[in-house]
């Protein structure tokens, strides 16, 4: 039996061997990946985000359990920060899970970030599209908390879900920029904080000022139809994971925001981006490795030198760069 045929089985040891190789980008895993796509697609993926020291993996850990008593399997893909000195994911934050970790129902990813900024690891939508081809219908992605460079969570969820804790204050407002334009769903945990209702009027204010602009969420895109504009009003939930209070409603949101997806057509044009975003990605990750190929390291290192000397700008080195892939005919 292949490894492709014993993870679709629903053997995790093989499972967990194939998300290795698709993680690293070995050639046996883009190989296993390209097969498996024609089954991805069906998976809604959450991404829960926020700020550091919110509580999202206790939050995590809560959600999981509920999807469970409703008879839900899922998978969860936690993305750590990585270790300057192995590059490994520290997974200090993961033995929250270790509770999980005996659920049959329950399949556990943990991902080192690599240093990308954006929370994100590269390789998570690949590892998500493998978990989804294996049949996991749930699959929450929580990411690394690194404040509004976290955005890239929307190249690969479909609902995203904006933790944060009491006390933020007008560093709120700081969101606005950033994660306040993906959010689907707010949470406000640790509710049981004296400064809980400050914060959740302080979102409240910034939300309001997010649709008087007329923009809001993930799902819009520049050019998109009007009538879609403002047709997920966000709602702003209290929780206290710790005492397992508000994640029933949190998941009768999570499942509500799915339906609206689905009904108003916008799971579609998530997917569509998605997949734009997944070719251009491709592209440059293509192109990079060509030019390094056809230029090298050396030539590299010299145009790095004409930048630094101020002898030419980076945009024409860079076009200079780019001659050699170029055909006669191109030039």
């Amino acid at each position: 039996m292949t490894l492709v045929a014993a993870a679709l089985a629903g053997e995790r040891r093989a499972l967990a061997r194939l998300l290795s190789l698709v993680e690293n980008g070995a050639t046996e895993g883009r190989a296993a990946l390209a097969t498996l796509f024609p089954r991805t697609g069906h998976a809604h993926i959450i991404g829960i985000t926020g700020s550091p020291g919110a509580g999202k993996s206790t939050l995590l850990n809560r959600l999981a359990r509920e999807f469970r008593n409703r008879g839900q399997t899922l998978a969860i893909v936690a993305v750590d920060p990585t270790s300057p000195y192995s590059g490994g994911a520290l997974l200090g934050d993961r033995l929250r899970m270790r509770d999980l970790v005996t659920d049959e129902g329950i399949f556990i990813r943990s991902m080192a970030s690599r240093g990308h900024p954006g929370g994100v690891a590269y390789a998570t939508r690949d590892v998500a599209l493998t978990l989804d081809a294996v049949g996991f219908p749930i699959i929450l992605v929580e990411t690394v908390g690194a404040g509004q460079s976290q955005v890239d969570v929307a190249r690969v969820a479909h609902t995203i879900v904006l933790v944060e804790a009491p006390g933020m204050g007008d560093d709120i407002q700081a969101l606005k920029a950033g994660l306040m334009e993906i959010a689907d769903i707010l949470v406000v945990n640790k509710s049981d904080r004296a400064e809980a209702r400050q914060t959740v009027r302080a979102l409240q204010a910034v939300l309001h000022g997010a649709s008087a602009a007329g923009h809001h969420g993930p799902a819009m895109a520049e050019g998109e139809p009007e009538a879609f504009v403002g047709g997920w009003e966000v709602p702003i939930l209290q929780t206290s994971a710790l005492e397992n209070e508000g994640i029933a409603e949190l998941v009768d949101t999570i499942e509500e925001h799915r339906a609206y997806l689905r009904k108003s057509g916008q799971w579609g044009r998530i997917l569509k981006r998605h997949a734009r975003a997944e070719v251009e990605t491709w592209l440059q990750r293509h192109l990079l490795l060509l030019l390094e190929e056809r230029v090298g390291e050396a030539r590299l290192e010299e145009a790095v030198g004409v930048v630094l000397r101020h002898e030419q700008d980076p945009a024409t080195v860079a076009r200079e760069l780019l001659q050699p892939l170029w055909s006669p005919e191109e030039k």
